[in-house]
């Protein structure tokens, strides 16, 4: 374990990520590198603790939305369906690279998910329900993607599934409650991998998931009290700061 004040610095990245995570659905992404900057773990252990980390946040988060009614199964099935196998790949791949092209790699889809987030909130008018066969296999692409997206760069599931299921017409509420079951699949899919490859920090793993967890309380709250305007547009400055950082580092 590092030093106590890296540790808390730890702690208090853990909080936000949480709370990111609970509020917008994207953030997840933000813990790696801090696990590489605070943590001293190279890129390859800090994307694998992260994205074991999100099996907790997954379930309390999914627990959260669902006592509200906001999880709609017939969604959440076809994702988690093509995630399955997506994310095991994703994670094998990642073994597979080199450390500077995967924090590149990493920078580029942080900087990605900033931008995007910077968006204006779309307009909740108009909502896909999913259940016909067309939904189900669009529903099936982007749980496959999404898999196979977070096992690669240990961003989590909500990282991609978020921002395309928004795109694709359904509401941005659904999508994150989606995303709350989706880090459940993609963290057990891709941490397998993980775990046969040695590159969890377990140490670390404990000191950061209960300080996630007290974010994702916080965030799960937000989602579905007050606007989260400011809340996506700070994310979004996180992850294009953290971004470039990344990218100056391995260049």
């Amino acid at each position: 374990m590092p030093d106590p004040i890296t540790a808390a610095l730890l702690a208090l990245v853990a909080t936000a990520v949480g709370f990111f995570i609970g509020g917008v659905g994207v953030g997840g992404v933000l813990l790696i590198p801090f696990l590489v900057l605070l943590g001293g773990l190279d890129i390859h252990a800090a994307a694998a603790t992260a994205l074991f980390t999100f099996l907790f946040t997954g379930l309390l988060g999914t627990w959260l939305f669902q006592r509200r009614g906001s999880i709609r199964w017939r969604l959440v099935v076809p994702v988690c369906g093509g995630a399955i196998a997506a994310g095991y790949l994703g994670a094998a791949t990642a073994s597979l690279i080199e450390p500077r092209p995967l924090t590149l790699l990493i920078a580029a889809i942080i900087m990605v998910a900033g931008l995007w987030v910077l968006r204006p909130a779309p307009g909740r008018s108009s909502s896909r329900e999913g259940g016909s066969p067309g939904e189900t296999a669009t529903l099936l692409g982007v749980g496959a993607a999404s898999g196979f997206g977070s096992g690669l760069s240990g961003a989590g599931g909500p990282l991609f599934s978020v921002p395309i299921m928004v795109l694709l017409g359904f509401s941005p509420l659904a999508a994150i409650g989606v995303s709350q079951v989706l880090q459940i699949v993609a963290a057990v899919s891709g941490s397998v991998a993980s775990v046969q490859d040695g590159r969890i920090h377990f140490g670390i793993a404990a000191w950061v998931t209960p300080f996630e967890l007290g974010g994702v309380v916080a965030g799960a709250w937000l989602a579905h009290t007050v606007s989260s305007v400011a809340l996506r547009r700070i994310a979004a400055w996180l992850c294009i700061a953290v971004a470039a950082l990344m990218a100056v580092r391995a260049w």
